[in-house]
């Protein structure tokens, strides 16, 4: 039996574990996995354990029992990784790297930031994985991004070499939200009057989509607050002409800050939109002004209207980009 690793996805509220096979990577060539590769996919509540060892053991001893005890493990969480003491920030699980491969006994445990797994996983993909949107074609070996709206507004993007891929993790989702008419100006105004700065999470993501609701229903003359499933429905139902402004809004401003994603990264082989919510309303978007807002940069609208657009529509792309961040670190 080839060995295998312990992959996991671990967010908020669900802690997602699998296996994966480790396989030999010969040099010059490419890896390639797919979801159909992984183990015992299985998600746990982490409400349910007091700690994060004792939610691996739960795994390791349940859905995957059948299998040998894994010695290596990459594991992607919703926070900061660059130290040893990982402090998650929506859930109460706060532990040390060390000690926890220690309790384990794993010869390594690696951990990575969420969005530097769903940047690695983007390689792994195939046409089922991924919508496209607009015009656009890859130019391999040319830097990928990967950004999307979800809790929040993450940023990550893949560079390649000669051996494997080099992730960038950033915090570009927190940068300086640009508007670009008096609508978005008039957003921006009102929004400062809540926060001392405005960060494009503050409009591309759950909260966002509330946040330019609220602006565009105080410019109109009266302040009104929904929840960002009921302005999604009411948008797409046509019930409320408000609703269907600010997700029309929403859709824009995200290919406005894509394009600069773009521009920024130098990202031609791609721009990949994740997270939960666009998929909710795929034939929506693909109509919406996001690639129009996307392409539309003036002099620089000749170099992004060659950069494809994809959004994201595969099941377990935060595993996945695990078990190919594992699997390169243990061919290199």
């Amino acid at each position: 039996m080839e060995q295998l690793g312990l992959i996991a996805d671990i967010g908020g509220t669900n802690a997602r574990f699998a296996l994966t096979p480790i396989r030999t990577i010969a040099p010059g060539e490419a890896l390639k996995l797919t979801e159909a590769d992984l183990i015992a996919p299985t998600a746990l509540n982490g409400a349910e354990y007091a700690n994060i060892a004792d939610a691996i053991e739960a795994y390791l001893a349940g859905p995957a029992a059948d299998y040998p005890r894994p010695e290596h493990s990459v594991m992607a969480i919703a926070c900061p990784t660059d130290q040893d003491q990982i402090t998650m920030t929506n859930h109460t699980w706060s532990f040390k790297v060390s000690e926890l491969k220690a309790t384990l006994g794993f010869k390594t445990l690696t951990f990575i930031n969420d969005y530097n797994a769903l940047a690695n996983a983007i390689p792994q993909l195939d046409d089922d994985g991924l919508i496209k949107i607009g015009r656009g074609e890859p130019v391999v070996g040319m830097p990928i991004a990967v950004t999307g709206p979800g809790t929040g507004l993450g940023l990550a993007a893949l560079a390649f070499n000669d051996n494997e891929p080099v992730t960038l993790e950033t915090e570009g989702g927190h940068a300086h939200f640009a508007p670009t008419d008096e609508t978005e100006i008039g957003i921006l105004q009102y929004l400062l009057t809540k926060h001392d700065r405005v960060s494009n999470e503050r409009l591309i993501s759950g909260m966002g989509l509330e946040n330019i609701y609220r602006a565009l229903s105080s410019m109109a003359g009266e302040e009104k607050a929904l929840s960002a499933p009921e302005i999604s429905k009411a948008a797409l139902d046509g019930s409320d002409e408000l609703c269907g402004a600010a997700l029309a809004r929403f859709c824009a401003i995200l290919g406005s800050y894509a394009g600069d994603v773009a521009l920024t990264l130098g990202a031609k082989g791609g721009v990949f939109i994740t997270g939960g919510i666009v998929p909710r309303f795929i034939e929506y978007f693909k109509s919406s002004e996001f690639r129009a807002r996307f392409e539309d940069k003036a002099r620089l609208a000749g170099f992004v209207q060659l950069i494809p657009t994809y959004v994201v529509v595969s099941q377990q792309p935060g595993l996945l980009g695990s078990a190919a961040v594992l699997n390169h670190r243990l061919n290199h």
